[in-house]
C-alpha cells in the first residue's frame, strides 16, 4: 500500500513520476521554494493537524497551490502535506545552517538589541557578509557566527546533538528548539551529522540501520524502538527520547524506560538499531 505521507499525490494533482501510477486531474511536474519562516506546521490536509514541521531554508517541491495552503513535498525526507503560502519564498541558494541547538536574528549586529526571530538547528540561511562576530544574511539580517557552519560541513555524533536539546518541551509534530516529539529529535541529531532521516518513527524503524539481536550490548547512538516511539542510547544503560510522560527531552534509564512503558502500554517493545 502508498503511504500517503511519501506520496506526492493529493488526488487533484500527483507529480509526474506517478503519472500511470496514481491517478490525479493532473500530473505536474512542480516548482521549487523554500521556507522563509522560521517554523512551518506542515499539515495534513488544509487547516488541519500537524504531522511535522518545516524550518526555515527547507527545501520544497510545491505541486499546488491553494487560496493559503501549497501541497508540497519536503526534499529532506520526502514528507508531503500542506504549508502555508505565506511561510514559501523563491528557491535560493544558502550558504550556511545553524549548528547551535537554537540561535537568533537581530537586525543590527548587536546583542543588546531585541532578537527579530529564534531559529532552531539546520535553519538553512543565505550569508552575504562578516561584521565582527555577526553573519550578514542576503536579507539584512545578522546572526552570530559562532552558531553558523558553512553548508555541507557537519557535526559528528548525533546523540551530542541529542544532549545539545535536553529540557526542550514535547510537541507533536515538533522539530525544532521551541518543541519536539521524539521522532523530530532523532531527526534533527541524524541531519545535523548529514545522515539521511525520515520523519515518524515507524519511518524510522523501518530505513535506519541494523537490527540487533535482543539482550546485545548497545552502543552510543544506537536507536530504541517501541510502536510509535524511539529513544536514542546515550551509552549502555541511559537513553535520550522526547517523551510525552515527562512531556520533555529528558535522559532516562533504558532499563526503567523499558519496565514502565510496559506498564502503561503493555508489550509495546520492538528492538534497538544500529545506524
Amino acid at each position: 500500500m502508498t503511504d500517503p505521507r511519501l506520496t506526492p499525490a493529493n488526488g487533484r494533482v500527483a507529480h509526474l513520476s506517478l503519472q500511470g501510477k496514481v491517478k490525479a486531474d493532473r500530473h505536474v511536474a512542480g516548482d521549487w521554494a523554500r521556507v522563509t519562516d522560521p517554523l512551518a506546521d506542515l499539515l495534513r490536509r488544509p487547516d488541519g493537524p500537524r504531522d511535522r514541521q518545516m524550518i526555515m531554508g527547507d527545501r520544497l517541491l510545491v505541486l499546488e497551490r491553494l487560496d493559503r495552503h501549497a501541497f508540497v513535498q519536503a526534499e529532506k525526507d520526502g514528507y508531503c502535506g500542506y504549508v502555508a503560502v505565506a511561510a514559501l519564498g523563491p528557491d535560493q541558494a544558502v550558504t550556511h545552517w545553524v549548528s547551535a541547538p537554537a540561535s537568533h536574528l537581530y537586525a543590527t549586529p548587536s546583542i543588546k538589541l531585541h532578537e527579530l526571530a529564534s531559529l532552531t538547528m539546520g535553519a538553512q540561511v543565505r550569508i552575504v557578509a562578516e561584521e565582527g562576530r555577526f553573519a550578514e544574511t542576503a536579507d539584512g539580517l545578522f546572526l552570530p557566527r559562532v552558531h553558523l557552519l558553512p553548508i555541507g560541513q557537519r557535526l559528528t555524533d548525533p546523540a551530542s546533538v541529542a544532549e545539545g536539546f535536553l529540557g526542550t518541551p514535547y510537541l507533536w509534530g515538533g522539530n525544532s528548539r521551541a518543541g519536539l516529539d521524539c521522532s523530530g529529535l532523532v531527526q534533527v541529531a541524524f541531519l545535523a551529522c548529514g545522515l539521511p532521516c525520515p520523519g515518524d518513527s515507524d519511518q524510522q524503524w523501518t530505513d535506519l540501520g541494523q537490527p540487533l539481536p535482543e539482550g546485545a550490548a548497545l552502543r552510543r547512538g544506537d536507536l530504541l524502538f517501541w510502536k510509535g516511539h524511539v529513544a536514542m542510547a546515550l551509552d549502555g544503560e541511559v537513553m535520550i527520547h522526547a517523551n510525552a510522560f515527562r512531556m520533555a527531552v529528558t535522559r532516562e534509564g533504558i532499563s526503567e524506560a523499558k519496565a514502565r512503558i510496559r506498564a502503561q502500554e503493555g508489550d509495546v517493545w520492538l528492538g534497538a538499531k544500529r545506524p
